[in-house]
């Protein structure tokens, strides 16, 4: 048998098992996929898990979908796109300092929010009560659909074929927990750490941005904050007299970021010691979720949301907008239930397969604001071309 060449590049699963921490998912460890595919010569299955969702229509799709303010005020403020990205960068962080799989952190990062319908959480307040007969609507589980049925992007097979560590993430959050589909994935026992690190980045990435595109749209003032704790506390590290608004806010943002990420990595590794845990299996039989922030940060957190709730989610100019969203997503199923012939032809035939109203339902979920609009004109205005 020859020696190995020292120019021959490792074999990536032998690399997981050196770098990666006992506690992390392995390739190997994976259920793999629900249709059969050969392994690819370089790339492992996570890797192409995430190219996958990269290069998927419902991914693009996030750029011209709501992150929470609906308004197209302007080009700077967040869009799912944007804060999905955000989200997987920060996961990548957390997932390195922990000797995660890093492959597998960013694809479920990249797909987190795949689901979502337009016009923010009022889009999805609006199908749940359209669908209700159906079983409501659940952006976790049209996720779910999404990957597994609605993308068309492969002949051997429906969906992307994603490996079932992806696909289980997107159940840990559904609201029915009853659903048909979730059971399989929840009798695994509890997330995966690496599902664990995205709940927790995108939670922290979605409040602290919040704030900063309310700050630029100017739902709220810099003076406004200062009345939480949070906030007033970071500000008093990074201000510098004579600074400029501007400044101000992105030089708090990013510090209110990197501490809540210090405080959840050191929070994290102290956990990890404490339980023992040693092993993927110790991480699934966990009394609780391991990732997570300390008892320090949680309350001053937990001061910011609401704060956003009460003066940024239920701001006029952000409900005037919801209120328009949640009317044209209602005109238009209403006018694709009465003559579902109008549907696009590849729903129109998926109506031998579902009932009408999930196949509508599917339509609009998958439509970004601008799209709903549009569609909203070339169906009710008479001058607009259809």
């Amino acid at each position: 048998m020859s020696e190995p060449s020292p120019f021959d590049p490792p074999d990536w699963l032998d690399r997981e098992d050196a770098v990666l921490a006992p506690y992390a998912m392995r390739t190997r460890l994976s259920r793999g996929r629900r249709y059969p595919e050969p392994s690819h010569p370089y790339r492992t299955l996570f890797q192409r898990d995430r190219e996958r969702l990269v290069h998927c229509t419902a991914f693009r799709r996030l750029m011209h979908k709501t992150q929470v303010i609906v308004a197209q005020t302007n080009d700077h403020h967040r869009t799912r796109l944007t804060h999905t990205l955000e989200v997987a960068q920060i996961s990548r962080t957390i997932a390195r300092r922990l000797a995660l799989n890093e492959d597998l952190t960013e694809a479920i990062a990249l797909s987190h929010d795949l689901g979502h319908p337009p016009f923010g959480h009022a889009g999805e307040d609006t199908l749940n009560e359209l669908l209700r007969d159906l079983g409501g609507f659940d952006h976790n589980l049209h996720a779910l659909r999404t990957v597994d049925v609605l993308e068309e992007r492969y002949a051997d097979f429906p969906g992307l074929n994603l490996s079932w560590e992806v696909r289980e993430a997107f159940v840990h959050h559904a609201k029915n927990r009853n659903a048909a589909e979730v059971q399989p994935y929840l009798e695994a026992g509890q997330p995966l750490l690496e599902a664990q690190v995205v709940d927790a980045a995108d939670s922290l990435t979605y409040d602290t941005h919040d704030v900063d595109d309310a700050v630029g749209l100017g739902l709220i003032s810099l003076e406004k904050l200062d009345g939480v704790e949070f906030w007033r506390q970071a500000a008093q590290n990074v201000v510098r007299p004579g600074a400029s608004p501007e400044l101000i806010r992105h030089s708090v943002v990013r510090y209110l970021i990197d501490w809540q990420v210090r405080d959840l990595l050191q929070h994290t590794l102290d956990w990890l010691k404490k339980e023992r845990i040693c092993s993927v299996n110790d991480v699934r039989q966990a009394p609780g979720l391991i990732i997570g922030c300390s008892p320090e940060i949680a309350p001053l957190k937990a001061e910011l949301e609401y704060f956003l709730h009460k003066h940024v989610y239920e701001h006029y100019r952000v409900l005037r907008m919801k209120q328009k969203g949640r009317r044209i997503l209602q005109a238009l199923y209403r006018e694709f239930i009465r003559q579902p012939e109008l549907l696009p032809t590849r729903f129109a035939r998926r109506r031998h397969d579902d009932p009408v109203e999930r196949v509508v339902g599917d339509y609009l979920a998958g439509m970004t604001d601008r799209y709903a609009q549009q569609e909203y004109l070339r169906l009710f205005h008479p001058t607009v071309d259809v």
